[in-house]
C-alpha cells in the first residue's frame, strides 16, 4: 500500500504546489489517486494557512476529498493544530463530518485521552510512534495500544541515504507491537526515498508526498504530489 500525503504543514513558501484549500487538497489527491496512491492523507487548512481540527475547516476538506477519490481519507491530530491535548479531545468530539483513520502521535502530551476520544467515536485510530522520541516506550505501556488500527513509524532525519535506512531498521527492531498490526514506515526530507525503499523491501506500507519530501528521486523539485507517486510506484 502506497500513500500518498498531501500537504502536511508546508506551504506555498514552500512550494506553489502545495495544495491547501479543499478544492486544490481534492484535485491533487484525484491526481495522486490516478498515479498509483492508495490511500489519501491530508492536513486540513484554514484560510490563512494554519493547520486546524476545527470541524469547520475539517468537514469541507474530508467531502471534497472523499467526493473526489471516492475512499477512505486520513488526517492527523499533530500538536501543531491544537498545542493542548485536552482541547484536542474536544475538537474530535465535536466533528460532524468523520474521518476514516486519524494519526496520533504518541510522544506527543495528551496522546491517549485524543486517541480516546477518537475510539469513543467509532473513527480508527493510528499511532505515530516517531524515532528519537519517547512515544515507542509510552505506545508499549498504553492500555489502548491493542486497539489501533495500524501503527505509523516515522524516521525524521533529514540526511539521505544508509543513515536513514539504518536509523528506521533499528528502530522497528526495537518496537514492542500488537501482534498483528499493521505498520507504514516513512521518512522525510532526505531520508523519505531511502526509507521508502526500505518499507519495500520489507513488505511494510509506505507513503510519500510533499508532506515528506519536494524533491523527485533525482533531486528535482516536484510539481504534483501525483509525480512523487508516479516515482515510488
Amino acid at each position: 500500500m502506497l500513500q500518498v500525503c498531501l500537504n502536511g504543514t508546508r506551504g506555498p513558501g514552500d512550494s506553489a504546489w502545495v495544495p491547501m484549500s479543499p478544492e486544490s487538497l481534492a484535485e491533487s489527491a484525484a491526481r495522486a489517486v490516478a498515479a498509483g496512491a492508495g490511500e489519501v492523507r491530508a492536513h486540513p487548512r484554514t484560510p490563512c494557512g494554519g493547520t486546524s481540527l476545527s470541524p469547520r475547516v475539517l468537514g469541507p476538506v474530508l467531502s471534497s476529498l472523499r467526493a473526489a477519490v471516492g475512499r477512505d481519507v486520513r488526517v492527523t491530530t499533530a500538536v501543531a493544530a491544537e498545542p493542548d491535548g485536552g482541547r484536542r479531545a474536544e475538537r474530535v468530539r465535536s466533528w460532524a463530518v468523520l474521518p476514516d483513520l486519524v494519526s496520533v502521535d504518541w510522544h506527543e502530551p495528551g496522546a491517549e485521552e485524543v486517541a480516546g476520544a477518537l475510539l469513543e467515536r467509532g473513527i480508527g485510530v493510528e499511532a505515530g510512534l516517531w524515532a528519537r522520541t519517547d512515544g515507542a516506550e509510552r505506545f508499549a505501556r498504553s492500555p489502548l495500544a491493542p486497539r489501533v488500527r495500524r501503527v505509523l513509524v516515522k524516521v525524521p532525519l533529514p540526511s539521505a541515504g544508509g543513515e536513514a535506512e539504518e536509523a528506521a531498521r533499528a528502530f522497528l527492531s526495537a518496537l514492542e507491537l500488537p501482534v498483528g498490526v499493521a505498520v507504514l514506515l516513512h521518512g522525510e526530507d532526505g531520508g523519505a526515498w531511502p526509507v521508502l525503499r526500505l518499507a519495500r523491501r520489507l513488505g511494510l506500507a509506505a507513503r510519500i508526498g510533499m508532506e515528506d519530501t519536494l524533491l523527485l528521486p533525482d533531486g528535482t523539485r516536484a510539481r504534483s504530489n501525483a509525480e512523487l507517486v508516479a516515482a515510488a510506484r
